[in-house]
Parts: C-alpha cells; structure tokens; sequence
C-alpha cells in the first residue's frame, strides 16, 4: 500500500536568477486556527496557560513565545504558527485545555503557503500588488493583517524591517509566487524616493 508523505505547496520550485530580494517557501509551518471571545476569562486563561503567553487583542499585532507565534486575525481569531511537529502537541494540549468552553480549534498546517521576502526593497515589491502603503509606521516588526495582494487574498507577516512573510490559499500558491518572482525582477526595482536606477 502506498503511503502518504507530506509535500509542500512549492515543492521543487525556485526562485530564478536577477531578482533584487530574496524569495524562498517556507516548509514545515504548522498552523492552528483558534477562535474564541476575548471576553471570557476562562477562554483567554486557558489559552495562556497552554501557549504560556497572552494572545494579542490589539488589531494587526503578534505576540512570540519561543518558537511560537500568534497572529491576530480578527476580534475573535488568532494564527498560532509554530513546527508542524509540535503543532499537533499544541492542537492536542488546546483541546483539552477548552473542554466545555466555548471556542474552536482547527489545524490549517495544510492550508496556505508561506512565501518568504527578505532583503532591501521587499515593502516595494509587495506594493506593486496591493494598495497598501508599507512605508506607513504601523508595519514595523510584529505587525500583521490580511490584504488584497494580486487580487487574491492575503496574509501579511512583518518579522524584520526588511523580512516579510506572505501567506496564501494552497491553490494561489504558484500564482503567488510567479508574480512576486516578476515584480521582484532587478530591471523592475523601484526606488520610491531619489532617481530611478536605468536597466543597463
């Protein structure tokens, strides 16, 4: 009988040569979808104490605990990213620990890609596919939201000044990274500010 085997959404595909930033998939991310009302304490305390952090209420924040990390999503939903290894040891512990409360908990480890950015001039090539200004002050380290990226949803991850993490369905997954790949093309850099660099 065959078995299964995980592959990731971009398996076998990399970034071609002439990009201004780097552009890789970033595999084994588990990821757990959690729902539940910041106003119920025992909800709240539950999560603490599995998570051994607070989750983040303020809009368009994150909150990191060791190799655990949660994004805020809505008024009553968060991301919680971590190994896909320990992922199911947190979807286990959650479980137990919101018995009878009111929530929910679902493992999505399968449902989006994660494309990476790093480099100088990663906030101006995701600008080409969204209207979102990245040079505001709000996306600094620790910030997230979803947008509208190439006309698809989007989730968007400030880990560095200049390291970004884009997240998107399974299926908008080469979509995704083909135009990211053409918009971070070195004769396609922009300089938002000061005279633009002429393709030799």
């Amino acid at each position: 009988m065959s078995e299964l085997s995980y592959q990731s959404p971009l398996a076998g595909v990399t970034a071609p040569a002439g990009l201004s930033i780097s552009i890789r998939e970033i595999t084994e991310r588990g990821m757990i979808d959690l729902r539940g009302l910041t106003s119920d304490a025992a909800f709240m305390a539950a999560v603490k104490g599995v998570l051994g952090v607070e989750l983040p209420t303020k809009p368009r924040t994150s909150v990191t605990w060791g190799d655990v990390r949660v994004l805020w999503l809505s008024i009553d939903q968060w991301l919680i990213l971590s190994s896909r290894h320990k992922a199911h040891e947190l979807l286990a512990s959650l479980r137990e620990a919101l018995q009878g409360i009111h929530s929910l908990v679902v493992d999505v480890s399968d449902m989006r890609a994660v494309i990476r950015l790093e480099g100088d001039g990663c906030r101006e090539v995701i600008m080409k596919g969204t209207s979102l200004d990245l040079l505001d002050p709000e996306y600094v380290q620790g910030c997230c939201r979803r947008m509208r990226y190439a006309e698809i949803a989007a989730l968007l991850d400030v880990l560095e000044d200049n390291v970004f993490d884009i997240y998107v369905f399974r299926s908008y997954a080469h979509y995704t990274w083909n135009f990211l790949c053409a918009t971070a093309r070195a004769p396609a850099k922009l300089k938002l500010f000061g005279k633009q660099d002429v393709p030799a």
